[in-house]
């Protein structure tokens, strides 16, 4: 499989014309972003400056670590696609002052690219769990704090997928871009950067 090299100054016009093509501050209005580390947390960063700021200032982002673990397919080391997930950082839901709340909250979930939909999807279910119990905890119905999810990617994959995201997730759903199954290099990831951007450029 070939590879494509992203600068970022690709990902950031790619993000702030996504914004404006999904009228993402008129339609979805986000007030707190869940960046899906490592991948999601410099396109989070970008993408808070092409939203709106809430009454609070500019909009909150938090972090969540997950690792999709590989299996061998054989002795020769090829790897397979990963189908176990594991949380290696996750929100404080703890009765401190520090306690986060994402009650009533609009939640944009973000990362760099959905491939398998493997961890993007486990992301999703966890934290409406996590919604879920809080509610309990407070007195609530399932569902009566009205909290809403969607979820920003930089790239989607269009190929089949390993797991489907629920209804009301895919009506806020945003690829800023969407391409064929191909290997992407992310500048984040360059350990020559400069090379990296006169890749990327070639292939602008």
């Amino acid at each position: 499989m070939s590879k494509l090299h992203i600068s970022y100054n690709q990902i950031h016009e790619s993000i702030r014309q996504s914004v404006d093509r999904y009228h993402i501050n008129d339609n979805f209005k986000p007030d707190l972003m869940i960046a899906i580390g490592g991948g999601g947390f410099i396109p989070a960063r970008m993408l808070r400056t092409f939203l709106k700021k809430t009454e609070r200032g500019n909009i909150p982002i938090q972090a969540i670590g997950l690792s999709l673990y590989e299996e061998l397919a054989n002795a020769g080391g090829e790897e397979k696609p990963g189908t176990q997930v594991q949380k290696t950082q996750w929100l404080n839901f703890g009765a401190s002052h520090s306690e986060i709340s994402l009650l009533g909250r609009r939640i944009l979930i973000v990362d760099e690219v959905d491939d398998t939909r493997t961890t993007l999807a486990y992301a999703v279910e966890e934290l409406k769990k996590d919604v879920e119990a809080e509610e309990i905890r407070r007195g609530m119905k399932p569902g009566e704090s009205n909290t809403t999810f969607g979820v920003f990617v930089l790239h989607n994959k269009i190929k089949p997928k390993k797991r489907d995201l629920p209804e009301d997730i895919m009506k806020n759903y945003f690829a800023a871009v969407e391409m064929p199954d191909q290997w992407l290099v992310y500048p984040w990831d360059a350990v020559d950067i400069e090379s990296h951007t006169e890749l990327a450029n070639k292939n602008a």
